[in-house]
């Protein structure tokens, strides 16, 4: 089809573009060979250079040594600038050091003007050329800082070594040049040290100087010298002062020197000197006037996160409680930037565990990154929150407060030492400090209004509150230590509920209904308010005895604990009827929470002793009938009633409602005859001798629907013959009397009395019979039937142990201390005593253990692992004495109140008795007039 010349002519086109490519790939692989070659010349004369240069340096140096002579300044300059030529971090670290010893040494030569490093600075020909040297030489050593570990003695002579070096150019003051007539070169010779700093501040010298101070203090023992310490903060503080406190660079002081952890506490133990100068220049002041600004407060706190912006609130505590007098003059502001910086770290503080959130040892779960490095320092950093919950700071935020009279010949006193490190006051002797609260005279505090919302003095209260509101929430793994701190001081609670008195135009329970209505600030404050008080109240009665609620009446008045009541009971009982609560969320629910909280634990103190008149805790605008009706209907704020507030209803109304649940169950079961149908019935055969063994035996195997249901019983003779005269449910109600008066008598050792009322409660030794906790689950059984069925049985129980069964010792404001008196009122008395006990406690021998008389045999118990080697103290006795009472009620007898509960459970739902107190849950079982006669039951 082609010619030959044809093909002829494309084969040598082809091979002529074959041959130009083949050219072409030549002429590169020559081109990179000799690009290859000449990188490697070039690469090879480097090195040789670098070499040779590092061999002249070495030289120098070493000539240096020697000491022969003082090299003059432009030799060093000359030397320095073929060193930073070359200069690498790793490979000439030694020489970079001997630089810098050569520099400084210059520095000190006595008279030698030429000798001085700094000298060159005045030569024209070479000032910008040193300025720039040093510039980079300064640099190099704050690389060197960074990777520095001072903890390493090594290191820990270079890290002075490379302090000393910025501090001597960064300050004009040492240099010898300008001794004498050279003293007309400061002006010139302090402009250049500015540029020099501008330099480092510009590349980061603040973020050096934290990671320096980070790893030199964030440890139980700081391991910087003094020297060192002092130099790194002289030099973090310089720019600051020498810029006349500017905001630019009071900025980066906060996020980088003052977040540095627990670094005031280091300062005022290794260099008070520096803390002098903080305070001569009153650094807090121009602190407070920065942060109070939200945006800047935000933006400082963004830059530093939680964990660090916790350390910087730490410092910022410890300078104020060192400087009382700024923070009376500038209380507003401080109190501002506190709670600003409070709030941006509870928006990451989280109630539970999740893949998002990290554990912090002060705020609990929290979904930003923790640093852990912190947590070495964390006791320290908590030691400076402390400062915001202490009495000094206390008394300045609620000096308005305070200032306000309530008794008239007495100074308020304190009675708990709580656990901060700035109140060291005296035990105040008890027979004297009764003696001043029955002396004294003081009008019951009640809601009377007059005082206006809006005013300064309100605002400024309401801004306190807020700021230990959100402490408490934010700062959750300290939160008790809060409240200890705000409860210290006798006079605060009542002079705050006087205060909460006067609000608004008529006072009281109105005011704070209509805020619940209103989304606004003031609203939020207000409540923030309320929220406050009862939190430290509902703490301090928990915390407080029998003897110092009702005979030495600390804080609080009886009068005025029922006024007190009565304004929560009634908020409790509007925020539910008027359906706040059915939705509630956020602060609403908190508050409810706190209201609520502090309600109860009054109710449950007057339950145990009463304080309060007949009648008080009843709502008489709650009509029983209205409430049985929307229950009937479903109506969740009627449930919600008998959920929280069930005392608000009279006990017989509840005992109908009691029993009316257990009717609707029955009917569900199926246990009710009815005319189309009648209930499984169980028939058990029972010895009279042997009553107790035959029901055990054939009743703990039914099942929970046949204990529920009808039970048929016949007493039959020992030789089986039944007995005549047997009815329907008689026998039964009989058989269960006598069961229950057989398993709860003391001589059977599965129950014992109390000392003095003799009341029952699980013996403690009750393990020698076998198969123990199948008894108690037995008994457990026995008592619920006998509720379910409504059969009353004579049978007192200790107080503390009708708590346990109601589920009250889960609560967190539970106190075994409170129920102690009901188990033994002696044990009591003595551990009480211990508690106010003037002398040193460790005198008395005591150990976090209890020794006890088991069957002829001393047993030690141990209170906490390794108890009996630990000896009580002043400070461990508050522990000691909740121990002892844990102890005696519950460790004691821990499986067998379990085992007695879950048998009662399977009968009697929990939250149907949830509505009763204690003492109403002993009418219950053994009617409202039983005369309980113990002897009866031997």
């Amino acid at each position: 089809m082609f010619t030959v010349s044809q093909t002829s002519r494309a084969w040598f086109i082809d091979r002529a573009r074959q041959a130009r490519e083949e050219r072409l790939v030549q002429k590169e692989r020559e081109r990179a060979a000799i690009g290859i070659q000449a990188h490697v010349r070039s690469f090879l004369c480097r090195n040789r250079l670098q070499r040779e240069i590092r061999r002249e340096i070495d030289e120098f140096f070493k000539a240096d040594d020697s000491g022969s002579s003082k090299r003059s300044a432009l030799c060093i300059f000359k030397i320095a600038r073929k060193l930073l030529f070359l200069f690498r971090i790793k490979e000439d670290n030694e020489r970079f050091e001997k630089l810098c010893r050569c520099i400084l040494s210059s520095m000190d030569a006595e008279n030698e003007p030429k000798v001085w490093y700094v000298s060159l600075a005045l030569s024209k020909d070479l000032t910008l050329l040193w300025i720039k040297q040093i510039k980079d030489i300064l640099w190099h050593c704050c690389e060197f800082l960074e990777q520095l570990k001072p903890e390493i003695l090594q290191d820990s002579k270079l890290v002075t070594l490379y302090l000393t070096m910025l501090v001597t150019f960064t300050d004009a003051s040492t240099w010898k040049i300008l001794r004498g007539k050279g003293e007309n070169l400061r002006p010139a010779m302090n402009h250049i040290c500015a540029n020099i700093m501008g330099h480092l501040n510009q590349r980061g010298l603040y973020s050096v100087l934290q990671i320096l101070l980070t790893r030199g203090l964030a440890r139980p023992r700081p391991c910087l010298s003094k020297g060192t310490l002092t130099a790194a903060f002289s030099l973090a503080l310089r720019p600051v002062v020498a810029a006349q406190f500017s905001d630019n660079l009071i900025r980066p002081f906060l996020v980088h020197i003052m977040s540095v952890p627990a670094l005031v506490t280091h300062l005022g133990t290794v260099t008070p000197e520096r803390l002098a100068i903080l305070e001569s220049h009153e650094m807090l002041c121009k602190f407070i006037t920065f942060l109070r600004d939200e945006d800047r407060c935000c933006d400082v706190c963004e830059s530093l996160e939680g964990c660090h912006t916790l350390c910087l609130m730490g410092n910022l505590l410890h300078l104020g409680s060192l400087s009382p007098r700024v923070l009376e003059e500038e209380t507003d502001g401080f109190v501002n930037l506190l709670t600003q910086m409070l709030c941006y770290c509870q928006k990451y503080v989280s109630q539970k565990k999740s893949n998002l959130t990290h554990w912090h040892p002060v705020l609990g779960w929290f979904s930003q990154s923790v640093d852990y490095g912190l947590n070495e320092s964390m006791p320290l950093i908590t030691k400076q929150l402390q400062f915001l919950w202490g009495v000094p700071l206390i008394r300045i935020f609620f000096s308005d407060i305070l200032s306000k009279k309530l008794l008239e010949g007495q100074e308020p006193a304190a009675h708990v030492q709580p656990a901060s490190p700035q109140n060291v006051l005296p035990v105040k002797n008890l027979l004297k400090r009764a003696f001043q609260k029955s002396a004294s005279v003081r009008n019951i505090l009640k809601p009377v209004g007059g005082k206006r919302v809006d005013s300064t003095e309100v605002q400024k209260v309401c801004n306190i509150c807020v700021l230990y509101q959100t402490s408490l929430t934010t700062l959750t793994q300290i939160r008790l230590q809060i409240l200890t701190g705000l409860t210290y001081l006798d006079d605060l609670l009542p002079k705050l509920w006087a205060f909460i008195c006067e609000l608004g135009p008529h006072g009281g329970l109105k005011l704070f209904l209509e805020c619940l209505n209103n989304d606004t600030e003031e609203s939020k404050q207000l409540l923030a308010m309320l929220m406050l008080f009862c939190d430290c109240s509902r703490h301090l009665i928990t915390i407080l005895d029998d003897i110092e609620v009702y005979e030495e009446q600390i804080s609080f008045k009886l009068e005025e604990l029922v006024t007190i009541s009565s304004f929560l009971n009634s908020f409790v009982f509007k925020m539910i009827w008027d359906g706040i609560i059915e939705n509630a969320k956020g602060e609403t629910l908190e508050l409810f929470q706190s209201v609520h909280g502090w309600l109860m634990v009054l109710y449950e103190r007057d339950c145990r002793r009463r304080f309060a008149p007949e009648d008080h805790w009843l709502r008489k605008d709650l009509k029983p009938s209205v409430l049985f009706q929307e229950l009937d209907k479903d109506r969740k704020r009627a449930q919600l009633i008998l959920q929280y507030i069930p005392h608000v209803i009279p006990h017989k109304n509840r005992v109908l409602l009691f029993r009316n649940m257990v009717t609707k169950e029955k009917e569900k079961l199926g246990l009710v005859e009815t005319s189309s149908a009648s209930p499984h019935v169980t028939h058990i055969t029972i010895r009279r001798s042997r009553m107790l063994e035959d029901g055990y035996e054939q009743l703990r195997q039914l099942s929970q629907h046949a204990m529920k249901g009808v039970i048929r019983v016949k007493f039959v003779n020992d030789l089986g013959v039944d007995e005549a005269g047997i009815d329907q449910d008689g026998v039964f109600k009989e058989f269960l009397e006598e069961i229950i008066k057989r398993v709860f008598d003391p001589a059977l050792n599965l129950f014992k009395t109390t000392s003095g009322d003799e009341r029952l409660y699980p013996s403690p030794t009750s393990y020698i019979h076998e198969n123990y906790l199948q008894l108690f689950e037995f008994v457990g059984k026995m008592l619920g039937k006998a509720v379910y069925e409504g059969i009353v049985v004579d049978v007192p129980f200790a107080s503390f142990f009708l708590s346990q069964l109601l589920g009250h010792h889960h609560s967190v404001f539970y106190s075994s201390v409170d129920e102690l008196p009901s188990l033994d009122s002696e044990f009591y008395k003595n551990l009480t005593s211990i508690k106010r006990y003037d002398g040193d406690i460790a005198d008395l021998g005591l150990t976090l253990s209890y020794d006890e008389d088991v069957m002829g045999q001393l047993v030690c118990h141990e209170l906490i692992p390794g108890g009996k080697t630990i000896p009580v103290t002043n400070e461990n006795k508050i522990s000691y004495i909740h121990l002892m009472a844990h102890f005696r009620m519950h460790t004691q007898i821990k499986n067998q109140t379990a085992a007695l509960i879950s048998g009662f459970r399977s009968i009697i739902k929990p939250e149907w008795i949830r509505m009763f107190s204690t003492p109403e849950l002993q009418r219950l079982i053994s009617g409202d007039n039983a005369e309980i006669d113990l002897e009866d039951l031997k």
